[in-house]
């Protein structure tokens, strides 16, 4: 069950959320430009999965580099709504970028009638696959691979190793899930983009804040205290009005999710 409370409306996400949107977003195509240039790569390809961090990576590449160096892959599956295939063609459209749409149904099929039958890693397995037709398609045009995580999603583990978590650059990986969401309106993507709740739609009404059971004010928030501002958990709690539980819920995330963010561990020999 979602926990909600007064955190959502507080000082310290007023905070989170305070500062300068068209800066952050010169830096980050800067940066884009910069780094394509230095590994003498011919452009990028990025997943396109009608959601608010695919679409603001998207525009921001776009920007960074060109249209006509960016190369969408829509990839549906069949727990993909329509509505947000239609809304990643749609936004590839606008701003004219290339784009191929792969229905992954068959090949997850080909993969799973050999294996034994389980949601979470049918899902996992599908994030993978998803990464490896990028990289594919990265390695025939000499493209790189934009990931299009977000801060939060990479603090608390919540993306599929070596699935969505692979990428050769991810623009986004300093902008929690909010300001990602404030950077959005900042770029003018579309509104039924950016007010969409956030899912990887691995199954069936797969939902983030759902699975995780906050909101990803409450959960920006705790990670700003905790790593910011380097605040104790106990004070993290007092400061926004919420239980400790919650807080220790986000904290264990993050340890428990630290080999995700980390090379293997390898033997000292």
């Amino acid at each position: 069950m979602k926990i909600r409370s007064k955190a959502l409306t507080s000082k310290v996400l007023d905070n989170v959320l305070d500062r300068s949107y068209d800066k952050a977003r010169k830096k980050i195509e800067r940066f884009i430009s910069s780094y394509v240039s230095e590994s003498s790569a011919k452009g990028i390809v990025i997943g396109l999965s009608g959601g608010l961090d695919s679409s603001v990576a998207l525009k921001l590449a776009v920007d960074a580099l060109g249209s006509e160096k960016v190369l969408g892959l829509v990839m549906p599956s069949d727990t993909t709504p329509k509505e947000d295939t239609d809304q990643a063609i749609g936004l590839a459209k606008t701003l004219k970028v290339k784009y191929h749409i792969i229905y992954l149904g068959p090949i997850i099929e080909k993969y799973t009638e050999s294996l034994p039958s389980d949601k979470r890693a049918r899902g996992n397995l599908t994030a993978r696959i998803r990464m490896n037709i990028l990289y594919y398609y990265a390695g025939i045009n000499s493209y790189l691979v934009l990931g299009t995580s977000d801060k939060s999603e990479i603090l608390i583990g919540y993306f599929t190793k070596f699935g969505d978590g692979a990428a050769d650059l991810i623009p986004t990986a300093g902008l929690y899930k909010t300001q990602v969401r404030a950077l959005a309106s900042h770029l003018k993507i579309p509104s039924e983009i950016i007010e969409k709740k956030s899912s990887p739609r691995l199954w069936n009404n797969h939902l983030a804040e759902e699975e995780i059971g906050m909101d990803y004010e409450i959960i920006d928030q705790i990670l700003y205290l905790l790593t910011d501002k380097k605040m104790g958990p106990k004070s993290a709690a007092r400061k926004l009005g919420i239980s400790i539980d919650q807080v220790d819920k986000i904290r264990k995330m993050m340890e428990n999710s630290m080999h995700k963010r980390t090379l293997p561990k390898t033997a000292k020999v």
